[in-house]
């Protein structure tokens, strides 16, 4: 699947919900089924900064394509980078560097996060289109 065909699903998923309590609550199971990062990982190289809670991104180059683990110290916020990993892991690199996340505005997450939270947002996205752009 492409990067904006599984933007299109998760705009599908998040349609389902009547409410933001619902999307939460979705955003924080699907947190509960990101793959684990190894251990090693946790550290202070693959923290990303800007981030209010504590978020570790790794990502490898597999080929062609970039594939991503995380983890986060918080449910929420180990929810949305659930989503980002699931978005961009196993994308090529060049298209993860380029990538316009418009699924973030669809779904209003931006809008639904308290500020440092959102900046923390920004912050993952950003680390994720670095590593995309090192990688091509």
């Amino acid at each position: 699947m492409t990067i904006n065909e599984i933007q299109d699903e998760i705009i599908e998923e998040f349609a389902f919900f009547d409410d933001w309590m619902e999307k939460y609550e979705y955003i924080i199971d699907l947190g509960k089924s990101l793959p684990l990062i190894d251990p090693k990982y946790k550290d202070e190289l693959h923290l990303i900064k800007g981030c209010q809670s504590q978020v570790w991104l790794h990502a490898e180059n597999a080929g062609q394509q970039v594939d991503f683990t995380a983890d986060s110290d918080a449910i929420i916020t180990k929810g949305i980078i659930a989503l980002l990993v699931r978005v961009l892991s196993g994308q090529p690199a060049e298209e993860v560097a380029k990538a316009d996340l418009y699924f973030i505005d669809k779904i209003g997450l931006k809008e639904h996060l308290s500020p440092t939270r959102s900046n923390g947002l920004v912050s993952m996205v950003k680390q994720m289109k670095m590593y995309g752009v090192a990688m091509a």
